[in-house]
């Protein structure tokens, strides 16, 4: 690090569980971001602003003004406008020092396992099991520790998998099948200070498995319900018929 970045970083740097060493490895990291939402938004910036070297986002969809609500990382100016375009010129006007690459396209197995293979985190913000399936079963096979989230009016959930551990489950031992795809926001509406907070918990989660710090939510579900203040947390067993990562 140079003198501006030990600056930049100086109040991370200050906390011993960082350190010189542990913000060189913030630096030196490439996480993945799928999905430039109301999840993807949040997370991204405090990614950015903590330093993660290399961010690749991906989404294929273009800003609306239904958006604005909850999705911070855009402008009223900015609809109509790519994602992911929109997105990183507001990454790197927060930090010039980092490397941002994007992916404008829908994903499908084949560009998955290009863009999942050489990161170290991969971080899920999409809103469809679908999506959330083929991710999963990509880290899986990558052996990448998986970040997923979701939220939806007032309530959220946030998770660490490692399905690739032969005692951890993956996403699909938490949900064996497709649940309701009318469970979204678009269907249901959501307050927008808790896309916010769960979005910056799964930076957080990201952060805390890449330097292997406290309790990093691996193999359990943190589950919040904003309206009434409350945190619970469920543990996830592995399925050992899982069709991704189950030993039979």
């Amino acid at each position: 690090m140079n003198d501006q970045e030990l600056l930049r970083y100086s109040k991370q740097v200050m906390l011993p569980q960082v350190d010189i060493e542990g913000q060189q490895k913030i630096i030196d990291s490439t996480m993945l971001i799928i999905g430039m939402g109301g999840l993807g938004s949040p997370a991204a910036f405090y990614l950015a602003g903590a330093g993660v070297g290399h961010l690749i986002i991906a989404d294929f969809d273009q800003v609306e003004l239904s958006n604005l609500q909850r999705q911070i990382i855009y402008r009223t100016t900015d609809i109509g406008s790519d994602k992911v375009d929109a997105a990183k010129a507001r990454l790197l006007e927060l930090n010039p020092n980092i490397k941002v690459t994007i992916a404008n396209e829908l994903l499908h197995t084949g560009n998955l396992a290009s863009l999942v293979k050489d990161v170290d985190i991969v971080l899920d913000g999409t809103d469809n099991f679908e999506s959330r399936f083929e991710i999963n079963k990509a880290c899986v096979e990558y052996k990448k520790p998986l970040v997923t989230a979701a939220v939806i009016r007032l309530e959220g959930q946030v998770s660490v998998f490692k399905g690739y551990e032969p005692d951890q489950p993956c996403y699909q031992c938490l949900y064996p099948q497709e649940g309701d795809e009318n469970e979204n926001c678009v269907e249901n509406g959501i307050l927008a200070p808790v896309a916010g907070l769960i979005g910056s918990m799964q930076a957080l989660q990201a952060i805390k498995v890449l330097l292997d710090l406290g309790d990093q939510l691996t193999g359990s579900l943190l589950v919040v319900d904003a309206l009434e203040l409350s945190f619970r947390k469920i543990k996830i067993g592995k399925d050992k018929i899982c069709p991704t990562c189950g030993s039979n």
